[in-house]
């Protein structure tokens, strides 16, 4: 199933992708009543298993043909980001192979982790102010992870049975700001910075995250391009190691690292850092391509 998040009078509301459009739940709901059918996101979220399955057979109820009012089209939407109310969101640093040796850098022995904040989410065709303080804003294309059950010292065996569904992002980076202290917060947590989505998409719609062909453009020219299977530490190890320092809650978003071809990674004389008016689109095949501008702040 892809879920939606899109904001309708000024709220933030669920849709469910299907063949002929987007359809707005609690439209649908308003002529064709069910009981304990959601009509927010996190609500799938957190009631797993049970809520997606009241969700698919109301759909099953729904006569889906475009025309009806309850039936959108990407083009009348105001995106949302895909995941609203995340209570963290973890991010891995270095975590593809090629994007280390890009950038000089050892192989992590144990996964690199950091964190952005609420404020970094928007969705999808979403314009991004690029923040007065850089002059480097760069792309990273990355498999979000979205938990759907509680998870504490979990094995990676058990990783899996706790992940809800996954979602296209872009890890925004101002690597001026990010290399300024040894710390990497100030760079990744700007406004705006964890555009997520168009789409969150069920675990079971995706299958093996590992196979999954990852691609970035900025106006139009093609700057990555690389697998999933190019990760060092998969979902599975990542989702299990961080379950052994903090319990991760439903709703919880975690950013799986970035392939190369960053701006970082490029020779001096060709770092061409994002600047307003360029557009940028990150896309992974089965959840979907994320496009934003950025203008001005």
């Amino acid at each position: 199933m892809k879920l939606v998040t899109f904001i309708k009078d000024k709220n933030l509301s669920l849709g469910v992708k299907v063949e002929d459009g987007i359809i707005d739940i609690a439209s649908a709901l308003a002529t064709n009543s069910m009981p304990n059918v959601p009509t927010d996101v996190m609500d799938v979220i957190y009631g797993g298993d049970e809520t997606i399955s009241i969700l698919k057979d109301y759909i099953n109820t729904l006569d889906t043909s475009s025309n009806l009012s309850y039936m959108l089209h990407d083009k009348e939407l105001k995106w949302g980001p895909c995941v609203t109310d995340p209570s963290k969101i973890i991010c891995i640093g270095l975590n593809y192979r090629k994007h280390a040796d890009e950038t000089n850098a050892a192989y992590p022995e144990t996964p690199i982790l950091f964190n952005k904040y609420n404020n970094t989410l928007t969705g999808h065709l979403c314009d991004i102010k690029v923040p007065k303080m850089t002059e480097q804003l760069d792309y990273e294309v990355e498999l979000g992870i979205v938990i759907g059950k509680r998870a504490k010292y979990i094995s990676k065996d058990e990783a899996y049975d706790h992940v809800f569904g996954y979602c296209t992002a872009n890890d925004l980076s101002a690597r001026d700001l990010q290399f300024t202290t040894n710390q990497w917060l100030l760079g990744k947590s700007c406004d705006d910075f964890c555009p997520v989505g168009p789409y969150l998409v069920t675990s079971d719609e995706v299958g093996n995250p590992h196979d999954l062909d990852l691609t970035t453009t900025v106006n139009g020219e093609v700057r990555q391009k690389s697998n999933t299977s190019d990760m060092i530490f998969q979902c599975d190890e990542i989702v299990s190691y961080i379950s052994q320092h903090m319990t991760l809650e439903p709703g919880d978003l975690i950013l799986t690292g970035t392939p190369e071809g960053v701006v970082l990674g490029l020779p001096k004389e060709n770092q061409n850092f994002l600047k307003p008016g360029d557009q940028v689109t990150v896309e992974i095949e089965k959840l979907g391509a994320l496009t934003n501008r950025f203008i001005k702040e």
